[in-house]
């Protein structure tokens, strides 16, 4: 409706602008027409009539007549006093004629016209007034009429077939106008709806992605919107559901031993000794869990003090090894570190070394936990281009494609069975990140995965 109203006012603005404009040609062309005429008439009067006769000509004036006579137009001789002493068509005027043209051609001496309707008649006309000199002063007025009924039909008839062709353009945008709000409407009424039942929460509802150019485009934003929030509180709830389980099995064996020895009833010293380092393994554990979450919100909240040095990668990789080497013996998993022949004594970054060794641990700690028996992980280091590089390769279960583009996110798990919070890779990704490397996942279901780590080669 509003595409409408502005195009109908701009029409009829310019309806009106040619109706003005046709109007102001039709007349102006009529007027020039007589002013033409009348002014080779006064030229021919003031030059031969005015000098060869004297002041009593007007037994001439029938004679002036025919030779002023044109088509279409009546001829008529005035005196100063507007009386007419003789008209081409014989009609007799009694009363002076005192229109604007006949005063301004007598007192101002100039041609004038006027448009206006003929007392005795009606008729709209038109009259050209010019004055005929005779020794400087007006003897005559020669005045030209015609009418003006033909033009106006003509007029007429132009607006008419003007507004016709404004309301069939009216008509034909309205249709458009119609298709285009549909077109557009009912789009976003459809995902303003879907929009406001997803601010309640209802994020199942989904819009329709046929919709074409911009609108398809928000609708697709809007229904990837809704997916990742449903899998964001998948997650969380995923995420709760693992921290609580996590938390729950030291609480339990802290409470359980802390009311055994509360009772008085352990007469045993070692296995009093027993439940102590429990107690003491649990509490550890718990606050490995605490930090963990810290370390995680620390980092995306850019809080956590990084205290760069020069680094040793090769030193840190043989005791991050060392370090897990007893939970590998457990499942039979040989660890291996190789070492590019090339990159001894380049193997140097700068950064914080405890959180790196965290990043190491993190990623063997995966490959050790979802490896088979008897397996191997190993351990490569090398060199690229201006970075070292650090391989974790493993002989596991692998990661499928559709998880692997998300096991990186916050409380993602691919197996919460395993156990764990989710964010392990998450935080040594963001550690990667704050020294300015990237860390990479390259898996396959069943073969196996490869974690990468670049790092910047430290410069001397």
């Amino acid at each position: 409706m509003h595409y409408f109203i502005v195009v109908f006012l701009t029409m009829l603005i310019l309806e009106v602008i040619f109706m003005l404009a046709i109007r102001t040609y039709y007349y102006d062309s009529v007027y020039n027409h007589l002013r033409s005429h009348a002014s080779a008439t006064a030229s021919y009067y003031q030059r031969y009539v005015s000098v060869l006769y004297n002041d009593n000509d007007r037994s001439l004036l029938p004679e002036l007549l025919n030779i002023f006579q044109l088509d279409n137009a009546e001829v008529q001789i005035l005196d100063k006093k507007g009386d007419v002493l003789i008209s081409h068509t014989g009609f007799q005027v009694k009363d002076p004629i005192r229109t604007s043209d006949v005063i301004i051609a007598v007192n101002e001496m100039k041609m004038s016209r006027w448009v206006g309707k003929m007392p005795e008649t009606g008729e709209m006309v038109m009259a050209v007034s010019s004055p005929l000199l005779a020794k400087g002063d007006v003897r005559y007025v020669l005045r030209l009429v015609t009418s003006l009924d033909n033009v106006n039909q003509k007029l007429t008839s132009t607006v008419l077939l003007s507004f016709v062709i404004s309301g069939s353009v009216l008509v034909l945008v309205l249709i458009i106008s119609i298709g285009l709000a549909n077109s557009i409407v009912k789009p976003i009424n459809d995902i303003t709806v879907a929009s406001a039942q997803m601010a309640k929460g209802r994020f199942d509802v989904r819009v329709t992605e046929e919709y074409r150019y911009e609108l398809g485009e928000l609708a697709k934003t809007l229904n990837f919107m809704a997916q990742e929030i449903v899998r964001s509180n998948q997650m969380k709830d995923d995420f709760i559901s693992s921290i609580s389980h996590e938390l729950r099995t030291p609480l339990t064996g802290i409470k359980g031993w802390s009311e055994t020895l509360l009772s008085g009833n352990m007469d045993d010293p070692e296995e009093t000794k027993l439940g102590l380092n429990i107690i003491t393994k649990e509490t550890d554990r718990l606050i490995g869990l605490v930090e963990e979450l810290l370390d995680f919100s620390r980092l995306k909240q850019n809080r956590i003090q990084l205290h760069k040095e020069s680094v040793d990668l090769e030193s840190l990789l043989e005791e991050t090894i060392f370090q897990v080497k007893s939970k590998a013996d457990q499942k039979q998993i040989e660890l291996q570190l190789a070492i590019a022949e090339d990159a001894h004594g380049q193997l140097t970054t700068t950064g914080d070394e405890n959180r790196l060794k965290q990043v190491f641990l993190n990623l063997i700690d995966n490959a050790i936990k979802f490896s088979p028996l008897h397996s191997t992980i190993r351990v490569e280091l090398s060199t690229g281009d201006c970075s070292c590089i650090v391989k974790v390769i493993d002989q596991g279960i692998g990661i499928n494609e559709d998880d692997l583009t998300k096991v990186m996110d916050k409380f993602y798990q691919v197996n919460p069975d395993r156990g764990g919070t989710g964010l392990g890779l998450a935080i040594s990704d963001e550690i990667v990140k704050a020294h300015e490397g990237e860390l990479s996942l390259h898996s396959e279901s069943q073969q196996g995965t490869t974690a990468m780590v670049q790092l910047p080669i430290r410069k001397s």
